[in-house]
């Protein structure tokens, strides 16, 4: 089974570049008892993965220097040599930026393709949607009716988010980059409000525009001076879910924190960090619900698809250009 596999050639400086990938090529053993071949046909290309390419440490080990990349996808079993799957079955996977791989089956998931597009299972079914819903519901703890504020609001995990909050009858507002992406969540109903931080002189008066009693919560994604208007625009014992600060990821300094701190104290807010990886036990209640609200009609989401597996790295520093409207995925051909 002839296989192309993405390697890390050095830790970026800043925003990645090409030269910091390389494509190899390996040929794959056959499968021995109780092991599966799969080709993969989506991967998964996530701001997460910028981190694990430096040395500093972080809650996931570094990528290895001459080794695969690893990260999300979704492929089909060619050959099975495992009681629990049979050629044809499309599994999800963490054996990413690969065409092909050889491995146990307990390293596969089955995915229901009746549901949803198998892509979707790397998005809003995936890794993304989770974050959305552990974020939300039991990090920020969002109840009914209050007002929400979602930077990176039309990405993967934002998305979803504005539309879980939705339903729970708040209003929301939504931070993005480009009047293409506000145009695609208003038309959805996935917000109440836009703001493109690229065309808007003051973030923070734009959000107390948007939202002229205050911030119950803020799920944040971006850091920086998103971080900061946010919380010059918190209410009283508000709530802010870190979920990512991709602003700073390709610094090449420590980023100073927010300027205007001492309102986590003046507020009495609760700011708190969370990881996914530190969550899957929600994911049975994740799926029931997100399944619910799919077949009911209640769950809108996008892709952007890049095609083939030369062109993953430029899907991945695509991310920080902005280039993404929903999930970035890679299609292998």
């Amino acid at each position: 089974m002839r296989n192309r596999e993405w390697h890390l050639v050095r830790q970026p400086a800043g925003l990645p570049t090409l030269q910091d990938f390389e494509l190899a090529e390996t040929t794959l053993p056959a499968p021995s008892d109780g092991e599966v071949a799969v080709r993969n046909i989506f991967l998964s290309v996530d701001p997460y993965m910028r981190g694990r390419m430096t040395s500093r440490k972080s809650y996931s080990a570094p990528y290895e220097i001459g080794k695969p990349l690893e990260g999300g996808a979704i492929g089909r079993v060619e050959v099975s040599k495992h009681a629990a799957f049979k050629a044809g079955d499309l599994v999800s996977s963490y054996q990413g930026w690969r065409e092909g791989f050889v491995t146990s089956g307990a390293a596969l998931t089955k995915i229901d393709a009746a549901l949803a597009p198998p892509q979707a299972f790397l998005g809003v079914l995936g890794m993304p949607g989770l974050t959305a819903y552990v974020g939300l519901l039991d990090i920020a703890k969002l109840s009914d009716g209050e007002s929400v504020l979602v930077s990176g609001a039309a990405g993967a995990v934002g998305s979803v988010v504005c539309q879980i909050a939705k339903g729970k009858g708040c209003r929301v507002v939504g931070v993005v980059g480009s009047e293409d992406k506000a145009k695609w969540l208003l038309d959805h109903h996935c917000i109440d409000a836009a703001i493109n931080y690229r065309t808007t002189p003051n973030l923070r008066l734009a959000i107390q525009t948007a939202l002229p009693g205050g911030v119950d919560v803020t799920f944040e994604n971006v850091g920086g001076p998103h971080l900061e208007a946010a919380l010059a625009c918190a209410k009283d014992f508000g709530r802010v879910a870190v979920c990512g600060l991709i602003s700073g990821y390709n610094a090449t300094e420590i980023t100073p924190g927010p300027r205007n701190f001492a309102d986590l104290l003046v507020k009495r807010l609760t700011m708190r960090g969370f990881i996914v990886s530190d969550h899957w036990n929600r994911m049975p209640d994740f799926l029931r619900d997100m399944a619910g609200w799919i077949r009911a009609g209640k769950m809108a989401w996008t892709e952007t698809i890049v095609e083939g597996i030369e062109n993953t790295p430029s899907a991945f520093v695509g991310l920080f250009e902005g280039k993404n409207l929903g999930k970035m995925v890679v299609k292998l051909s």
